[in-house]
Parts: structure tokens; sequence; C-alpha cells
């Protein structure tokens, strides 16, 4: 008999890549800056001719040799549901919605970044709660932290988001961007992530995933708190 836990799992990791990817689309639409993992593909995307989809398979595919190489622990269906789905639904999102709003207005774009921050982390916290793996760059600063040894995640995953965002803000350069439209690749809509993620994918898993896949509901505040 199949595991129904595993799929629901499993279901909750497809919705989360999924709503992940929306708010990618939705980040580059507002154009006020990315993750730094995207800031680093956005660049990518400017001087490879290649499409955004394919581009991000490629992309990951080499990190997830790096990963199978030196620690293959974090691999898990997460993993290729990320590959595979994410890249391609973001393009698809993103030329959505700039055929609905071809030239947005300067409000249009805050309201953006204000959602996209939102979606990414409710996609992330049931992505996460799943525990089905963790997406290839993720594997490789814990590969780094864990496996190696060579520092705490937390400062790994600082430098790691640091090399992402300049190497995409050269290449973004080299493609032929100008200075003056670089906060399209790491702008407020990237420090924003780096530094209220945390605490948001927190409340959303415990909120939302948490109780989701335990099959209850969240409990409300002030309610008694039992621990198991």
């Amino acid at each position: 008999m199949v595991n129904k836990q595993l799929l629901k799992r499993i279901g909750m990791t497809s919705f989360g890549v999924i709503i992940c990817a929306i708010s990618v689309g939705i980040f580059k639409l507002a154009a006020f800056g990315v993750d730094p993992f995207q800031a680093f593909m956005a660049g990518l995307d400017d001087i490879v001719p290649l499409d955004f989809g394919l581009l991000y398979i490629i992309a990951n595919a080499v990190l997830l040799l790096f990963a199978l190489i030196f620690d293959r622990h974090y691999i898990g269906i997460a993993t290729f549901i990320n590959l595979f789905l994410l890249g391609y639904i973001t393009q698809f999102t993103y030329d959505f919605l700039c055929w609905v709003f071809p030239e947005p207005a300067m409000w249009l774009r805050v309201i953006c970044i204000i959602v996209g921050i939102v979606v990414i982390c409710f996609g992330s916290s049931f992505y996460i709660t799943a525990d089905l793996g963790v997406s290839t760059y993720d594997a490789v600063a814990l590969i780094m932290a864990n496996t190696w040894k060579w520092w705490k995640f937390k400062y790994i995953r600082i430098i790691t988001d640091l090399v992402c965002v300049i190497i995409g803000c050269v290449l973004f350069l080299l493609a032929g961007g100008e200075w003056k439209n670089i906060m399209t690749i790491a702008g407020v809509g990237t420090i924003i992530t780096a530094f209220f993620m945390g605490p948001l994918v927190d409340f959303f898993i415990e909120k939302c995933a948490k109780p989701f896949l335990q099959g209850k509901k969240a409990p409300e505040e002030g309610d008694q708190q039992i621990e198991e």
C-alpha cells in the first residue's frame, strides 16, 4: 500500500516549489532584486542564449553532480522536483505577467515585491516541512559546513549568497546591462529577502505547513501548547 504520509509530503513539496517559482516570476516583474541564487541565474540568463527553464536545469544539474560526488545525503525527491519545475514555471509566470502588465507602474512593482516576499515564504514553508531533500544550491553550503566542516552553515551561506550576487551582477554588466539597472539583479528585494524570509517562513511553518502535514488546525493565540 502506498504510504499516504509520503504522498502528502510529495504533494507539499510540489506545491511549495510551484508557489516559490511563481513568486520568483513576481520578483522579476517587480525588478527590485531577487534572492541571491536567482540573482546569479538572472545574470546567467542575460549572457547565455538559452530559455531560462533549460538554463535553470543545466545550472542545477552541475550543482547536483557536485552534491552526488561529495554527499548525496541531501539529495531527495524535492531536489528533482525543484530542478525540473522551478525554472519553467518561473519563466511562464514572468512572461504571463509581462503580457498582462507590459509597463508596470511603480505602485504595482511595490505591490509585487510585497506579494512576492509573502508568496515565497509561504511556498518555502511547505517545501521545508515536507523534508524530502533540499535544492542543489542549498546542498552546496550544507556540504561545506557539515561534510567538509569548513565553517558554520550560516556563515558559509552568507558567503555563497554574496558570491552568487556578485557573479550575477558581473554577468549582467558583461551582457550589456547598465549600472543604473543593476537593482533588477541585486536591489531592495535581495536585502528584504535576506532579513525577513527567515522569520516569515518560520511563521508559515508553524501556522500553516506543520498543521497541514499533521492534519490538524494551527493553535490559536493563547492556546495551551502540549509538548510531545
